[in-house]
């Protein structure tokens, strides 16, 4: 590629960018504003331009003429017409739809006439019109704003929402100057206040709802408070566990002026509802049977909540997505590490949630040390001399399993463990049976799904405290889990293809150190089996991130020399 003309677009929507070029900066962070960030290895970074990631760029008023000037200012080649049109026809949709909101009642209005004939025609519309006030404008019914947004996003137009939000339940406190906990000095950092201005929006109409997409360890529940600081109002947090609920309680107490006595927790161990009620998805959608209702969803709608904070919003639950449509008048936040969903349903949330309001690259905030370094490896191992039958005469479903749960692999578990001496070791894996065997050979204190949440929280602060240096946990501590002086993680089996699982587990060592800011994860994977064939997909996802990722076999693990 030319240094000069550092951009190929292809007619796919996957756009490559290289990074030995002098404008590489300037063009990275514009490109953010339109296209999803893909891949980032070490020389050339992939993006792709979607519907989604266009309206989004629509949300913050970008045309369609600059981006296209843009990309043939920095091509290579002739941009793709296709992809022109795209970009053309995608933004032009944005906006021409709006909800605005006159004297409490709603409308949905459009300069277009020929548009809103058309909307007015789908029988999935019509139930949710209440008046035909003239050719660009119809009353909708207010309850059914999220309905209707839901609705014509599915039909290709996306609906530029200016209805504006309910104040709710008034909250008022600060954050604090120095944490509670250590007396130490507190502030957010410039991109966690940066993503927070550009979500509240100086409290216009065209804020208020959105995901902010940050790395993990860098500090999203900080992003939640300062937002909370913003609104001063009765709060609804949604997580994904327990253990996340009770970390971000601590932290809310800890950094700001809210009494403990204000903030709840609903989930499967207590059900407190306060000013602020902190509760897990799983008890939102608990139901006793498939035909039963979920009947801890109306807690959308026991208080004047002002502001709904989704956790990990891209694991947001198809019936929190249901509710969701029906609380527009809300301030939604949507916080996460990467907006990707097994699903698919990025759309969904741009709809129900709002756009992606502020992004931040993952190596960006690593330059700056605002998280660890990360050095990732696999150790490649035979499968035990006494499985091999065993995996021979399995299916593949099977024969992942066995060499997932390889008996070898303890044997380098202790020689790593000699290597990472002084380290604090998270050994995390997928399978409870091979997790309790490593626990009765080697002793580590243990965290599955079965530990009470008493015992799991005396475990993760002596973790923290540094009293215990060595902790075996199950894909319980794939999400939330905040152990910010853990430095090294051992993953001893996995799912092996999820790209959520293995940014959330990297994650679980990202947060910055005050002192060597650097972190190692080692995966151990049995050779020539479909472990492997599964292994192979993490090591593209890591290569792609832009990590240091080495291969190796147990060979060389007595001369590994760890980075500094």
């Amino acid at each position: 590629m030319s240094k000069e003309k550092p951009i190929i677009l292809q007619g796919d929507g996957s756009l490559l960018l290289e990074v030995d070029s002098d404008d590489f900066n300037e063009i990275r962070t514009y490109l953010l504003n339109f296209a999803e960030l893909i891949k980032s290895p070490e020389h050339i970074h992939t993006y792709r331009v979607t519907n989604v990631s266009l309206w989004n760029a629509a949300s913050f008023k970008y045309k369609s003429s600059d981006i296209i000037e843009f990309l043939a200012k920095y091509s290579q080649y002739e941009l793709p017409k296709n992809i022109i049109r795209q970009i053309s026809d995608t933004i032009k949709k944005y906006g021409h739809l709006k909800i605005i909101k006159e004297n409490d009642r709603f409308y949905l209005e459009s300069n277009d006439v020929d548009i809103i004939k058309e909307i007015a025609a789908y029988k999935n519309i019509q139930k949710y019109i209440l008046e035909y006030i003239d050719d660009n404008k119809i009353e909708i019914d207010r309850l059914y704003r999220g309905h209707i947004k839901l609705a014509l996003i599915h039909y290709g137009y996306p609906i530029e929402d200016l209805g504006g939000y309910k104040d709710g339940d008034p909250l008022e406190f600060s954050i604090r100057d120095k944490m509670l906990s250590n007396g130490k000095p507190f502030a957010l950092r410039y991109y966690q206040k940066s993503s927070v201005d550009v979500f509240y929006a100086n409290g216009q109409s065209y804020g208020g709802a959105g995901v902010i997409t940050l790395p993990c360890g860098s500090g999203k529940t900080i992003v939640g408070i300062g937002v909370m600081d913003k609104i001063q109002t009765h709060t609804l947090i949604i997580t994904t566990g327990v253990t996340a609920c009770k970390q971000w309680r601590n932290e809310i107490i800890d950094k700001t002026t809210i009494p403990a006595d204000m903030v709840g927790e609903y989930n499967g161990e207590n059900k407190t509802i306060k000013p602020v009620t902190i509760a897990t998805y799983k008890i939102l959608t608990y139901r006793k049977n498939k035909k039963s209702p979920f009947i801890h969803l109306e807690l959308f709608f026991k208080q004047n909540w002002g502001l709904i904070v989704y956790d990990e919003v891209h694991l947001l639950p198809a019936p929190i997505i249901r509710v969701t449509s029906e609380i527009q008048s809300m301030r939604r936040l949507g916080l996460t590490a990467t907006l990707v969903r097994e699903d698919g349903l990025e759309r969904d949330v741009f709809c129900l949630i709002g756009p992606k309001k502020f992004d931040m690259p993952w190596r960006e905030l690593e330059s700056k040390n605002f998280i660890a370094k990360a050095y990732c490896y696999d150790i490649r191992i035979e499968l035990d001399v006494s499985q091999k039958e065993e995996y021979i005469m399995a299916t593949d479903r099977l024969k992942f399993r066995i060499a997932s749960e390889n008996k070898y692999k303890f044997k380098i578990i202790k020689r790593l463990l000699k290597i990472l001496e002084g380290k604090n070791v998270l050994i995390i894996g997928q399978y409870i049976d091979q997790l309790e065997s490593l626990q009765k050979l080697m002793n580590f204190p243990i965290i599955t799904g079965k530990t009470p949440q008493d015992e799991r929280d005396k475990i993760y602060t002596l973790f923290k405290n540094g009293t215990i240096k060595i902790l075996i946990v199950s894909k319980v501590a794939n999400f939330a889990v905040d152990l910010p002086d853990a430095n090294a993680l051992i993953q001893i089996s996995g799912t092996f293809g999820s790209r959520q699982e293995e940014a959330q587990r990297l994650g679980r060592v990202l947060r910055p150190k005050e002192n060597e800011n650097v972190s190692h994860f080692f995966s151990i994977v049995t050779t020539d089996t479909k472990e492997e064939d599964f292994a192979h997909k993490r090591q593209v996802f890591l290569t792609e991130q832009g990590y240091h990722y080495e291969i190796l076999d147990d060979s060389c693990l007595d001369s590994i020399t760890l980075y500094k």
